[in-house]
């Protein structure tokens, strides 16, 4: 049985005779009349009652017509495939909070629909494991010690600490606002812990919701500077911490660096992060 038989018969079923199915096959009603009969010949069973007014299924076009549907979504897919579209490759990105927030407000400079690929974001504070292909680019503070992945040197990155610019609440009382969850095992958080967690008043577990903590005046914070210089509620108190400077660090897998699709995305990333290397690195001179 061919898929153009199966085809011709979807097109009779659906518009419910040969007249009406001779637009979208470009064959004579003859000439489909004939296929029909021979499709039925070749399965052993009437597909269609035929009456003046149209064809309608039988019992037995009933349950061909589930099974030609299946096999059209599956052809459809193989099409797609085929033709690269959307969604036959998922280049996964793993980041933090922060940097997957970064990423995702410049995703037209990474990513448009004619790529042929879709991009995952995987956020997450520990290391995801690469090298098990848990994500295809890895972006992170220090360069990968794993044997299977490369590691490609990005931007520094400085650390300040922030708050509302407005004299209110917690601010006006040298209050700060911390972090739990994931993210209290990050560089900056124990940072802030090991300096002031005396003074800790409020928490948050997620990274935005603590930006909107210290909006509101409620204390101060640590954040990154291409997070807190880009957000005009924010003012810095001085400048980057010293002890808090790094770097991004571009992680692929050795194998998967090849691939049309994780070349293209990770070369994108490494061009915005440079594109912007003075924000990263607190410059605002």
């Amino acid at each position: 049985m061919s898929w153009d038989d199966l085809r011709l018969f979807l097109d009779v079923a659906r518009l419910g005779g040969l007249s009406a199915a001779r637009a979208t096959t470009g064959l004579s009603a003859a000439t489909l009349g004939r296929r029909v009969t021979a499709l039925e010949r070749q399965i052993g069973e009437t597909l269609f009652v035929r009456a003046q007014t149209g064809f309608t299924l039988t019992s037995a076009g009933e349950a061909l017509l589930k099974r030609a549907e299946d096999v059209e979504a599956a052809m459809r897919a193989v099409t797609h495939w085929r033709d690269g579209a959307i969604g036959a490759r998922v280049v996964r990105v793993s980041a933090g909070g922060w940097t997957t927030d970064f990423l995702a407000r410049h995703i037209e400079e990474l990513w448009t629909p004619d790529d042929g690929f879709r991009v995952e974001f995987v956020t997450a504070y520990d290391k995801v494991d690469i090298g098990r292909r848990a994500a295809d680019i890895g972006i992170r503070s220090s360069a990968p010690v794993e044997p299977n992945l490369a590691g490609r040197k990005m931007t520094s990155v400085a650390y300040a600490l922030y708050c509302a610019p407005r004299l209110v609440a917690g601010v006006r009382n040298g209050l700060f606002v911390g972090v739990t969850g994931p993210a209290a095992s990050t560089a900056s958080a124990r940072w802030l812990e090991a300096h002031h967690g005396d003074r800790i008043v409020v928490s948050g577990n997620d990274a935005h919701s603590v930006r909107e903590l210290v909006a509101a005046g409620t204390g101060l914070t640590v954040l990154p500077c291409f997070i807190g210089d880009a957000d005009p509620r924010l003012a810095r108190i001085r400048g980057p911490i010293a002890d808090l400077a790094a770097h991004q660090w571009l992680v692929l897998h050795h194998e998967e660096r090849h691939s049309p699709p994780v070349r293209a995305l990770a070369d994108r990333i490494v061009r915005l992060m440079q594109a912007h290397a003075k924000l990263f690195a607190g410059d605002i001179s």
